[in-house]
C-alpha cells in the first residue's frame, strides 16, 4: 500500500503548508498532495518546487464543486505538471486540458457532494464507473470510501477493484486508523490518503507532533505490507 501525505485539514489546503512541508521533508516520503482551495495558486506553485526537490510524486486533488471551477483545477494542474490528478467527475474535458502530459488522472467514481465531500454511490455505479473510466484512459480511481452515505465503504472499495482490472485505486477521505488500512490492503486498494487525522493528532492519539503521525503511518504501512494475506 502505497501512502500519499496530505497536506490538507477539513479539505482544504492548509495555510502554513511550505513550513510544514520543510519540517517533513526529511522523512523522506514518496507522495505529498494538496488540495485545489485553501491557498493561492501562487502558494502551491512554491509547494509543488519544494515537494519535487525532494523526488517525491506531486499529487493535487479536486475538491471544487461547479463543473467551472473543476476544470479550472485541471489547469492548475497542468500547469503546476503534477505528477497524479485526484477528483473531479468530468473525465472527457479533464483527460483533454491535461492531454499530451505526463500526469495520471485518477477521478472520483459514485456520486460525490459537498464539502467537505461526502460520496453517494451503490457498488454497482462505482463499478461501472471505473470500467469507464478505464476504457477512457484515466490511470485509475479516486474512491471516497469511508465518506460513503448509502453503502458499505469495503463493498465500494471491492467494487471499484473489479471495474479498474488492473488500473491503480486510491482511497481518500477519513482513512483514520491502522486497521482501515489493512482492511484497504485486503480489499485491492493501492494507495490511500491522510491529511486531517494526522493534524488532529486522531491517527495517534498519544502522539503530539506531526512528525510523529506520519511515523506511525509510515511504521503500519510496514507492519501491514509484511502481514500475511487472511
Amino acid at each position: 500500500m502505497d501512502f500519499i501525505f496530505m497536506l490538507t485539514r477539513g479539505d482544504k489546503t492548509i495555510e502554513d503548508c511550505l513550513e510544514l512541508f520543510a519540517l517533513v521533508a526529511p522523512l523522506g516520503l514518496r507522495a505529498v498532495g494538496f488540495k485545489d482551495v485553501g491557498v493561492s495558486a501562487r502558494t502551491l506553485g512554491k509547494l509543488t518546487d519544494a515537494i519535487r526537490r525532494t523526488g517525491a510524486q506531486v499529487c493535487l486533488e479536486v475538491v471544487s464543486q461547479t463543473d467551472a471551477d473543476c476544470l479550472r483545477s485541471a489547469r492548475m494542474a497542468r500547469d503546476l505538471q503534477v505528477d497524479q490528478l485526484f477528483g473531479g467527475t468530468r473525465i472527457e474535458p479533464v483527460l483533454e486540458i491535461i492531454g499530451g502530459t505526463a500526469i495520471d488522472y485518477y477521478p472520483f467514481p459514485g456520486r460525490p457532494t459537498g464539502h467537505p465531500t461526502r460520496l453517494g454511490g451503490s457498488p454497482a455505479e462505482v463499478e461501472e464507473a471505473c470500467a469507464r473510466y478505464m476504457a477512457a484512459g484515466c490511470a485509475g480511481a479516486d474512491l471516497l470510501a469511508y465518506r460513503a452515505t448509502e453503502a458499505d465503504p469495503v463493498d465500494l472499495v471491492r467494487a471499484a477493484r473489479r471495474g479498474l482490472g488492473q488500473g491503480r485505486l486510491v482511497v481518500a477521505g477519513s482513512v483514520g486508523s491502522r486497521e482501515r488500512i489493512k482492511i484497504l490492503a485486503d480489499a485491492g486498494a493501492d494507495a490511500f490518503t491522510i491529511g486531517s487525522a494526522l493534524f488532529d493528532g486522531s491517527y495517534s492519539p498519544n502522539k503530539g507532533s506531526i512528525l510523529s503521525q506520519l511515523s506511525q503511518v509510515l511504521s503500519d504501512c510496514k507492519a501491514v505490507a509484511q502481514a500475511p494475506c487472511p
